[in-house]
């Protein structure tokens, strides 16, 4: 278990407050990231608003960040310890139809299939004065340290400045789409 630094969102319409909270190992097919850079995007504004439909408090949201792999679950082989990666707040697990087709990159195991507040085994890896706090988007990046599952996580290059790479997570590749695809700019 390591203890860290997160953001938590306690209640809607209640601002986050930084606490120590306790980040438990990964279990089975996931994988624990130190957060070195996350973003903040107008939907973690929402989820503090409590705005968001399936979103349990107390939370620790963020959605967009990058960072360093800092330990393995079984079975996981596309990242190692030490790997810089982005954590997804869209899934890709490689294997639905919907991954599998190349105008698609929309996940079955997205959150408008299933919530995303507790990881894919429903329990949660951070504890905070002794509650559960919930993921936000699988991913909740405002912590020093997150578990995420491993087709929430994209190895990048090891020379990629992680305080530039985080915005991929969302912001970029959200703005991107909506005028490649949307506005066909």
């Amino acid at each position: 278990v390591i203890r860290c630094r997160a953001a938590v969102a306690w209640a809607p319409g209640k601002p986050l407050s930084v606490e120590e909270v306790e980040v438990a190992p990964p279990k089975a097919g996931e994988v624990r990231i130190k957060i070195v850079a996350t973003g903040i995007c107008h939907t973690d504004e929402h989820v503090l608003k409590g705005s968001l439909p399936n979103v349990e408090f107390p939370v620790i949201p963020g959605h967009e960040g990058a960072g360093i792999v800092e330990s393995i679950g079984e079975g996981v082989t596309s990242v190692k310890p030490g790997d810089k990666v982005i954590p997804l707040c869209l899934p890709q697990c490689g294997e639905c139809s919907f991954c599998q087709n190349p105008e698609s990159n929309f996940c079955q195991k997205s959150h408008f299939f299933e919530p995303q507040n507790l990881l894919p085994d429903k329990t949660s890896r951070f504890s905070c004065k002794g509650k559960q706090i919930h993921h936000f988007l699988w991913v909740s990046t405002f912590a020093e340290y997150t578990v995420v599952p491993e087709y929430t996580v994209a190895k990048i290059d090891a020379a990629a400045p992680l305080d530039k790479v985080c915005l991929f997570g969302c912001g970029f590749s959200t703005g991107y789409g909506a005028a490649i695809n949307t506005a066909k700019v």
